[in-house]
């Protein structure tokens, strides 16, 4: 099979913003966790989705901590980018600014490393795109993505085994 074309992580990035509305919202005003998650799911898989052009599944989400509360009124913005394509899946950061729709102020609340894998119109993994890292920044960020795989394969290798022993 031929090698696919590399892209570069400005290919994938995606920003999407949106307000918060009290439907979204707990009852002590601040956005639902499961809609941040929600979020982040949709704009990690469009930057995947930029970077594969293929159809996808979310296999992975780590280290989602929610550091500050999004208040209904405030614009939520989120900015996902591709840090490192492997065979079939790919690491999409996520990160989750709050945004004071009077001041334009921005604070992070939240960051998220998505695992996607890449499928084809049978439903089988398939090979996407390298990527291309450019800056200084990129090139950490994909070094440092390997490391993250690694622990991820791990950790699922052990779940897997606690799992089959209790079945």
């Amino acid at each position: 099979m031929a090698k696919l074309p590399g892209k570069t992580v400005a290919e994938s990035v995606t920003e999407t913003v949106e307000v918060v509305f009290p439907n979204d919202a707990n009852t002590l005003g601040n956005l639902l966790g499961g809609k941040v998650m929600h979020l982040i799911d949709v704009a990690g898989a469009i930057s995947a989705l930029r970077h594969s052009r293929s159809q996808l599944v979310t296999v992975a989400v780590d280290n989602l901590d929610f550091l500050y509360p999004i208040r209904v009124g405030d614009l939520v913005v989120l900015r996902a980018h591709m840090n490192r394509a492997f065979r079939t899946s790919m690491e999409v950061e996520v990160r989750v600014y709050r945004e004071d729709c009077l001041t334009g102020e921005r604070q992070q609340t939240s960051s998220a490393f998505v695992t996607y894998v890449a499928l084809d119109s049978t439903g089988k993994p398939q090979e996407v795109p390298p990527l291309i890292p450019r800056t200084k920044e990129e090139k950490q960020r994909y070094r440092e993505a390997l490391e993250r795989r690694r622990r991820r394969l791990a950790f699922a290798a052990r779940t897997h085994r606690q799992y089959s022993k209790k079945a």
